[in-house]
C-alpha cells in the first residue's frame, strides 16, 4: 500500500457486496460474544501509544501477506458472492447499541487486519475464520488456508441493522452522516500526498480494539504503521443529529515526511455549478463535497468552492492556531442533482475542530482531475508548519462531525452558490476573455436599504462591472462582476497559470460575509466561452 496508489472507490468495490453494506447503489465472531484466541490480554489507550512509540524506533515490517495468490483471484465479483452471516455479528446478543461485521479479504485487501473485542480493560481477538461467511463452493476464497486476519469491520445499529460506520482500506473510515448515506471518508494520517518527486505513502491500521456501548455508539482504538509513521488512535463515536468522534491521536515519526497530514478528509468532486463544462453528463452536479471551509485562529470565515483542476493542484491555507476546517456539501436541493440512486443532496458534511492549540501551519487542499464520480480526487488537512523529521512526536486531539450543515452556520454571511459564464453586458458585444462570476449568499447582517459592497482582488486578469443586490422573491442576495483574464495580442503566449480570486461582502466599515477565494484556469475558462450552439 506504500507505493501503490488506489482510489478509495476503487479499492471499496472489492468488499461491498461483502454482506456488509451497500455505499453505492451502482457498484455494489466469532459465536456468542466473540471468540478469542488466547487468554484476554490487559489493553488501555497508554498502552497502544507505548506500543506505537516503540514501534516507531524499530524498522518498518510490511505485514505478511499470506494466501496472496488465492486472494488475488478473489476480484469484484467474486467478492460480491460472499456473505457475512448475520448471526455471527459482534455483542450480537448484548444490550448494547450497536453490533460488529467484519469485511472478508481480497484482492484490493490483502493486508491482514487484525481485531480485538474490549470488555472491562482486557482484550480477546477475534479470530479470522471462514466459517464467518457464506461462500459459494466454487469460489477461490474457499481455499484460503493462512490467512489470518480481516479486512476491515463495520458498525450497524443493533436494533435496525443499518450499518453507520465502517473501516476499511489502509487508515480510512466513513460513517453515514446525518442522513444515513455514506460519502466523503476520513483518513487517520496523510503522507506526501501530491508531493512531485515522491509516491504517496498510505499508512495503515494494522489492529483495532472494539469497546461496546450501551447509548448510542462505540469506541474503537487503532494502531497505526506505516514505513515512515506509527501512531496510536482513539476514536469515541456518538450518535445525535450526525455522527460526533471525539479523536485523539499520538503519532510518532521513523522517517522525515515533507507534507504531513493531519486529520485528512477525501472526498469527490466532479462538476459542480462553478464548472457545469466540464462534463458532458446529464444531472447538473456531482459532488460528495463542494467546498473547503476554514475557521482561522483569527475567527476569519473562509470558503473555497472545490474545482476539478485540469491538473494536479495543492493550494495552502495559512491557518495557526486553526479553529476549524472541513469538507462540506451546502447544496441540499434534490433538483441540482436529479440523482435518485445515491442522492448525493444527502451526503454529509464534515468538520474538523481541534481540542487545544495546534500551533502553526497550514490547511492544505489537494484537487486531482477525474473524469467520473467513481474516483475521490479531493483531499484536505492540516499540515505543521515545520516538516516532520524522525524521532519527532505529535499529540493531537480533535472533534470530528459528520453533519447536515457547518457547525458555523448563522454567524456570518454564507456562500451558497457560485456560477460562471459570459462577461459583458446582453445586447452588446462580448468583450473577449472575459468572464462573468456571479455569488449568492445569505445576507447576515444586512437589510433591504443597505447599499453593501463587494471587495475583490485578483491574482492577475482585470475586475469591473462589480454589484451587490437582493434577489427579488429569494432569501438570499447575488454580487457578481467581470473578470478579464486574457491578452488581446493573439500572438503573445497564454499563461494558464491559475487566477486566485478573494473576495467578500461589506456593508460601511463591516464584512458581512465569510471571505471566498475561488480559483480559475484561463483554459478550462476559455473552454467554456467557446462552448456556443
Amino acid at each position: 500500500m506504500y507505493s501503490r496508489k488506489l482510489a478509495r472507490r476503487t479499492m471499496l468495490q472489492a468488499a461491498l457486496g461483502g454482506g456488509a453494506f451497500f455505499l453505492l447503489p451502482r457498484i455494489a465472531q466469532a459465536a456468542g460474544n466473540g471468540a478469542a484466541a488466547g487468554e484476554p490480554q490487559p489493553f488501555s489507550f497508554e498502552m497502544l501509544t507505548d506500543r506505537a512509540r516503540d514501534l516507531a524506533q524499530q524498522a518498518h515490517q510490511p505485514p505478511q501477506v499470506e494466501d496472496a495468490e488465492i486472494l488475488e483471484q478473489v476480484d469484484y465479483d467474486r467478492h460480491n458472492e460472499i456473505r457475512f452471516r448475520q448471526d455471527r455479528a459482534l455483542w450480537r446478543d448484548r444490550p448494547v447499541a450497536s453490533q460488529v461485521r467484519f469485511f472478508f479479504p481480497g484482492r484490493y485487501f490483502k493486508q491482514p487486519v487484525h481485531l480485538y473485542s474490549l470488555d472491562d480493560g482486557m482484550a480477546s481477538e477475534i479470530p479470522f475464520s471462514l466459517e464467518l461467511f457464506d461462500i459459494p463452493p466454487d469460489n477461490p476464497a474457499r481455499r484460503l488456508a493462512k490467512t489470518d486476519g480481516f479486512a476491515g469491520f463495520s458498525v450497524m445499529d443493533a436494533e435496525t441493522g443499518l450499518d453507520w460506520m465502517a473501516f476499511l482500506g489502509a487508515s480510512y473510515w466513513r460513517t453515514s452522516g446525518y442522513s444515513g448515506q455514506f460519502g466523503l471518508s476520513a483518513r487517520g494520517l496523510a503522507i506526501d500526498t501530491a508531493i512531485p518527486d515522491g509516491p504517496e505513502e498510505f499508512p495503515l491500521f494494522t489492529h483495532f480494539w472494539l469497546e461496546p456501548e450501551t447509548e448510542s455508539g462505540q469506541t474503537t482504538y487503532a494502531l497505526l504503521d506505516s514505513p515512515r509513521a506509527t501512531g496510536a488512535y482513539r476514536i469515541v463515536s456518538r450518535r445525535g443529529e450526525g455522527v460526533v468522534q471525539e479523536v485523539t491521536a499520538r503519532i510518532f515519526m521513523r522517517d522525515a515526511v515533507e507534507r504531513l497530514g493531519i486529520a485528512p478528509l477525501t472526498s469527490m468532486y466532479w462538476f459542480g455549478k462553478n464548472t457545469p463544462h466540464l462534463a458532458a453528463d446529464w444531472r447538473p452536479e456531482i459532488h460528495d463535497s463542494d467546498g473547503l471551509e476554514i475557521l482561522t485562529g483569527s475567527g476569519e470565515r473562509i470558503w473555497r468552492p472545490l474545482n476539478n483542476p485540469p491538473h494536479t493542484m495543492a493550494n495552502t491555507f495559512a491557518a495557526p492556531s486553526i479553529k476549524g476546517f472541513g469538507l462540506m456539501q451546502r447544496e441540499r436541493n434534490f433538483e441540482q442533482y436529479q440523482d435518485d440512486g445515491v442522492f448525493y443532496e444527502k451526503r454529509a458534511s464534515a468538520w474538523v475542530a481541534p481540542r487545544g492549540d495546534w500551533g502553526d501551519g497550514t490547511v492544505t487542499l489537494v484537487e486531482l482531475r477525474t473524469e467520473d464520480e467513481i474516483h475521490d480526487n479531493i483531499v484536505a488537512f492540516w499540515q505543521p508548519a515545520v516538516p516532520a523529521r524522525a524521532g519527532d512526536a505529535y499529540a493531537l486531539d480533535y472533534t470530528l462531525s459528520w453533519l447536515k450543515d457547518s457547525p458555523l452556520t448563522g454567524s456570518t454571511g454564507q456562500f451558497v452558490a457560485v456560477r460562471v459564464g459570459a462577461g459583458g453586458v446582453p445586447g452588446q458585444p462580448r468583450p473577449r476573455d472575459t468572464m462573468k462570476i456571479v455569488c449568492d449568499f445569505t445576507p447576515h447582517g444586512l437589510s433591504p436599504g443597505d447599499k453593501p459592497r463587494f471587495n475583490i482582488s485578483a491574482s492577475r486578469g482585470v475586475v469591473s462591472n462589480d454589484a451587490v443586490y437582493p434577489i427579488v422573491g429569494r432569501p438570499t442576495w447575488r454580487a457578481m462582476f467581470d473578470l478579464g483574464f486574457g491578452s488581446f495580442d493573439a500572438q503573445a503566449p497564454r499563461d494558464d497559470s491559475p487566477i486566485d480570486l478573494r473576495a467578500f461582502v461589506s456593508n460601511g466599515d463591516a464584512a458581512v460575509t465569510e471571505t471566498l477565494l475561488l480559483q480559475l484556469f484561463p483554459a478550462q475558462l476559455r473552454a467554456l466561452l467557446a462552448n456556443k450552439p
